[in-house]
């Protein structure tokens, strides 16, 4: 079973969608399996993190837009803005797709980790996560 869902951004963070998945997941019917996901963009990426404290979303972000900063000079690509190829490179460095166990027709997340997309940009976006179930 493979789907389409969509996550509404609103600017630079991280979205958790772990819900929609779980929803997903049952609808599929699938007991025992692989939940695979593909973000289909090249300035947003997918991660599976903490969802319990959100410092730790907060320190994430912040650490990565400080390892990879805009408005440096050796950037070429920058026809959308400053958050343009910064964007870019920090999807090369995180995930664009993730596989997650199924079993008993569910998940195998752990206790405090959620599904998120994450977003580089900083308007507002419609993320397109092709989704797999089997």
């Amino acid at each position: 079973m493979v789907e389409l869902i969509s996550v509404k951004t609103q600017g630079q963070g991280l979205y958790e969608f772990t819900d929609q998945l779980r929803q997903l997941v049952a609808k599929s019917g699938v007991e025992e399996g692989l939940c695979s996901l593909l973000i289909q963009h090249t300035s947003a990426s997918l991660t599976i993190q903490e969802n319990a404290d959100p410092s730790a979303q907060y320190d994430l972000e912040r650490w990565l837009n400080r390892l990879v900063p805009e408005g440096d000079s050796l950037y070429t690509h920058v026809f959308e803005g400053k958050d343009d190829m910064p964007a870019h490179i920090k999807s090369a460095l995180t995930a664009t797709t993730l596989s997650i166990p199924v079993k008993n027709g569910l998940m195998l997340l752990g206790v405090w980790q959620g599904v998120f997309c994450w977003e580089h940009r900083h308007s507002d976006q419609l993320r397109r996560i092709a989704v797999n179930i089997s």
